[in-house]
């Protein structure tokens, strides 16, 4: 019994007319969705001047993140003096006071206009995928559209064959509703080759905002304070001749 439900899912054929019909109309739509919803968010968002509070602090997590990354190749003085002039508990530039501990949400409430662009964000994110996600159920409900070209286990049969109620389908077959979401939620390497990597236009990352109201500075200057007061230091020069050998002899041999 297992082995002809298992030969019935290996010789299952995918027609042409689903492939020209299905799968090359709905991943094109969620392309020019989503260059759309980039140019009406542009349209529908303020031009604001940044907060030159919020931009500096920001910089400073850059550099502070950049000492961390490159703390090696600083000599140990260097990079002591370097530690305390970030982390110092009186003037450093990541400490933060308790009082002066920022509130995002009030800080939201405060400014009118950072609210209503919020809210324009979520709807251009809102509408235009209810309405395509109607548009795939009505019209496309209930077609294998592709398969996977590699194996995969039973956990991946929910993601990948979304509206289809065959167990008997072999895991690797993507229904029309998951390509849907693979679309959503995968084209944004697409998008960053098409708009620019920062206009890229990444759902996730716009669905986990949409549970917070913006980016809390203070909290990023804590974490990266906490960061550096944990790295330990070892200075890479004393070894580099014994790298520079090791590599040299490789390539010799």
């Amino acid at each position: 019994m297992h082995v002809g439900i298992r030969a019935m899912a290996e010789d299952l054929v995918l027609d042409t007319a689903i492939r020209d019909w299905v799968l090359i109309p709905l991943s094109v739509v969620m392309v020019l969705i989503g260059v759309l919803r980039y140019f009406v968010s542009m349209l529908l968002c303020s031009s604001q001047t940044p907060d030159a509070k919020i931009v500096k602090e920001g910089q400073v997590i850059l550099r502070a993140r950049n000492l961390r990354t490159g703390a090696n190749f600083v000599p140990s003085k260097s990079f002591r003096l370097r530690k305390i002039y970030f982390c110092n508990e009186e003037n450093g530039l990541l400490f933060v006071p308790k009082g002066q501990v920022q509130n995002p949400q009030a800080q939201m409430f405060s400014d009118p206009n950072m609210a209503m662009d919020m809210m324009k964000k979520n709807l251009s994110m809102i509408i235009p995928q209810t309405l395509t996600f109607a548009w795939v159920n009505f019209f496309f409900s209930g077609f294998v559209a592709a398969k996977i070209p590699f194996p995969l286990t039973q956990r991946f049969r929910s993601m990948l064959q979304n509206g289809i109620d065959l167990s008997t389908v072999d895991v690797s077959y993507v229904s029309s509703r998951s390509w849907y979401f693979l679309n959503l939620f995968g084209l944004r390497g697409l998008f960053s080759l098409i708009l620019g990597e920062e206009n890229a236009v990444d759902d996730t990352q716009r669905m986990m905002q949409m549970g917070g109201f913006g980016f809390d500075p203070s909290k990023g200057l804590s974490a990266e304070k906490d960061n550096i007061d944990i790295t330990q230091h070892d200075w890479a020069l004393p070894y580099c001749e014994q790298r520079a050998e090791a590599v040299l002899r490789k390539v010799i041999s």
